[in-house]
């Protein structure tokens, strides 16, 4: 299979590559890092995501700035990177386009033509590693960067329950192929906006406690973007920051975007699919996402902790 879809990508005459909508450095450092080897080998592509608004952090990745939101006229593979379905990047292609599917989320119904899918995965970009290993490809330093990148993050650094002995192994090849970890994470880290710092305060200032203390739910308002001059973007960390609190198992995140409430959810040891696919969503075990149909923040709030309470906690009593 492994070759299969080299010999696809090397007989294609122009690929698309195709990131999901509300981009994680998972999405974008694999497309990046396949870039970067098509770059390298003379292989005609673009790197796809519909929306404009990127990570700004991510812009050390090489090829970042070459990121457009306007698909090629004409593509004959199109390569999907983290898209837990077909439809997360939004957009469709061609009936007759052939579709390699890069990702590890549970939800994933293996929807290419050639697909790698393995949700066991502590990130999409170990995938697209193993991609590289098994077909004995070069990893170039800035490829090496971008799939460390994609793991580092994607693991919170190295901490979510998938993040195992071959997460390692796969860092310590990247970092031999010059990707350097101090490098990485000062980019990723150390490179924060005073909007970040006071959005960060009013969404943690939102933070409501339910069932005893086991779910949290925080929120983020338009209004207080415009107060702070912050993104949607700017608030993604926080509810990883809810669920370090000891007492919480489940922690939710809702924003509105596109016309509906967003909701992040993630969770300690507790399988969280079940909540997102609910409301047409999906994930991981813990951590997923979904949209409520409701520009609503305080309904959407009910809606969710109705569900999550369904769901996880009236069947224990």
């Amino acid at each position: 299979m492994y070759k299969e879809a080299l010999d696809l990508i090397h007989s294609s005459h122009y690929i698309v590559i195709i990131t999901h909508i509300n981009p994680d450095a998972d999405t974008l450092s694999c497309a990046l890092a396949m870039s970067n080897y098509l770059s390298e080998n003379k292989i005609k592509h673009k790197v796809y995501n519909k929306q404009s608004d990127l990570p700004n952090n991510l812009d050390y990745l090489n090829g970042f700035s070459k990121i457009t939101d306007q698909l090629p006229k004409f593509y004959d593979l199109a390569i999907y990177m983290d898209c837990g379905d077909i439809n997360r990047p939004a957009m469709s292609v061609d009936e007759n386009c052939k579709i390699i599917n890069f990702d590890h989320h549970q939800s994933n119904d293996g929807f290419g033509f050639i697909n790698f899918v393995d949700d066991t995965k502590a990130s999409t970009a170990e995938i697209v590693f193993d991609f590289f290993i098994k077909n004995d490809l070069l990893i170039s330093k800035n490829t090496a960067e971008c799939l460390y990148t994609g793991i580092y993050d994607d693991s919170l650094a190295f901490t979510t329950p998938r993040t195992d002995a071959e997460t390692f192994r796969a860092i310590n090849y990247l970092v031999k192929c010059k990707a350097s970890p101090s490098y990485i994470a000062s980019q990723l880290t150390q490179r924060q906006s005073l909007a970040k710092l006071k959005i960060e305060a009013k969404v943690i200032d939102s933070v409501e406690l339910y069932e005893e203390g086991e779910l949290a739910v925080i929120y983020v308002l338009p209004l207080w973007l415009e107060q702070t001059g912050a993104s949607y973007k700017d608030c993604n960390e926080v509810i990883n920051k809810v669920l370090n609190l000891g007492i919480v198992k489940i922690a939710a995140f809702l924003r509105i975007t596109n016309g509906k409430t967003r909701v992040s959810i993630r969770s300690k040891d507790i399988d969280i699919t079940d909540i997102a696919s609910h409301f047409n969503g999906g994930g991981h075990k813990n951590a997923a996402g979904c949209s409520i149909e409701s520009l609503d923040i305080q309904e959407s709030k009910i809606i969710l902790i109705d569900k999550i309470r369904e769901l996880k906690y009236e069947k224990k009593k």
